[in-house]
C-alpha cells in the first residue's frame, strides 16, 4: 500500500511540473525589477542592482576608507589638534591597496582593499600592547559618493 501511495503521489508531482514554465513581468511599469522564465530554479534580474563590481582605484580605496573612518569613528577628538588623526595611504600589491586609518590612541586600522571587487578586510592593530585583530570587512563602494 505504501509503494502505491508513493507511486502516486511521484506521478502527481511530474505532472504539476510540466506546467510550471510560464513567463511573467511585474505590472508596475516603473519597477525595474522583472522575473523571467519561471521554472524550477527562479531567475530573479535587476538592472538598478548596483552590487555589481567595478575596477578600484586608489583615489577610491582613499575616498571610501576616508568616509568610513568619518562616519564610524569620533572625530570630534581632532578638532583641536587635526594631526592626532588621520588616513593615509599604504602599500599597493598586484590585487589590493592598503589604507591605513590613525587614531587618537594610537591604534592604527588597516583596511585592505580588494582592486577587483572594492571588498575590503579591517584589520586593527594596537602598538602598545602589540595586538593585532580582525576586525571585519566592508564594501567599499558603500562608502563612495553616489
Amino acid at each position: 500500500m505504501n509503494k502505491t501511495i508513493l507511486s502516486s503521489l511521484l506521478i502527481i508531482l511530474l505532472f504539476c511540473s510540466c506546467g510550471k514554465n510560464k513567463t511573467t513581468q511585474t505590472d508596475n511599469p516603473t519597477d525595474s525589477t522583472q522575473v523571467t522564465n519561471i521554472t524550477d530554479s527562479t531567475q530573479v534580474t535587476n538592472p538598478a542592482d548596483t552590487t555589481q563590481s567595478t575596477a578600484i582605484t586608489a583615489d577610491m580605496a582613499y575616498e571610501g576608507v576616508n568616509n568610513y573612518c568619518h562616519r564610524e569613528y569620533d572625530w570630534s577628538i581632532a578638532e583641536e589638534n587635526p594631526s592626532i588623526m588621520s588616513v593615509t595611504m599604504g602599500e599597493e600589491t598586484d590585487n589590493e591597496y592598503k589604507v591605513i586609518f590613525r587614531s587618537y590612541t594610537g591604534a592604527l586600522v588597516n583596511f585592505y582593499v580588494e582592486k577587483a571587487t572594492g571588498l575590503t578586510r579591517i584589520v586593527e592593530y594596537v602598538p602598545a600592547l602589540d595586538q593585532e585583530s580582525e576586525a571585519g570587512t566592508i564594501h567599499l563602494q558603500d562608502y563612495l559618493k553616489k
